[in-house]
């Protein structure tokens, strides 16, 4: 009785572990298919959608996990949820790459006007300052609060058009367009305090 208990455990155990040994190839090919899916757009999703790709990679390492302590059952169970998010990020990393190249030509076409004018506007904003700061007196519609202000802008929007060409130089258009605009919109707040109109 013994003797057949024994065999028949003994059995149960031979097909289990050729059950788990059937398994172990799918599993495998599973986690091999999902980190080859990933590198496809690895590098576009790490910049568009950082935080939703570090989600899939730990959800990868924890099924590596299950693999290499030979819970194969767990690894193909979760495969098929795993493959259905990989996809939805892929999508939406391609969705996301086409709204940042529309929004970088979109960008480098405002740089273009941004560069021949900006320039412009800091330079006459400096004249202006270097004038008034000669001058016995300043105007009567330019208080001495006023011109402390327009030389800490000019200041201000010197150091942000350095950092827009930086950044655009640097390939990033849309931050330098952001910038460019900044300096702008602080250029005639400048030209406001001198007591001069701002070009339109």
């Amino acid at each position: 009785m013994f003797k057949r208990s024994f065999l028949i455990t003994a059995v149960a155990m031979l097909a289990l572990a050729a059950g788990c040994a059937n398994q172990k190839g799918p599993a495998t090919k599973a986690i091999a298919d999902a980190e080859a899916a990933i590198a496809a757009f690895k590098d576009d999703a790490s910049r568009l959608l950082p935080n939703d790709l570090s989600s899939i990679e730990t959800t990868v390492a924890g099924l590596k996990d299950n693999l290499a302590k030979g819970d194969y059952k767990a690894v193909l169970a979760a495969a098929p949820e795993l493959t259905k998010k990989i996809t939805e990020l892929r999508d939406a990393t391609a969705a996301k790459k086409a709204e940042w190249e529309a929004a970088t030509a979109a960008a480098k076409e405002q740089w273009t006007a941004y560069a021949a004018d900006l320039p412009k506007m800091v330079e006459a904003i400096q004249s202006r300052v270097d004038i008034l700061g000669k001058a016995r007196r300043l105007p009567k519609n330019v208080s001495k609060e006023a011109f402390d202000g327009a030389k800490a802008g000019l200041d201000w929007m010197k150091a942000n058009w350095a950092e827009a060409n930086d950044a655009f130089n640097s390939g990033n258009a849309i931050d330098a367009a952001a910038k460019a605009q900044a300096v702008k919109d602080k250029g005639a707040e400048v030209l406001k305090q001198l007591g001069l109109a701002p070009s339109a």
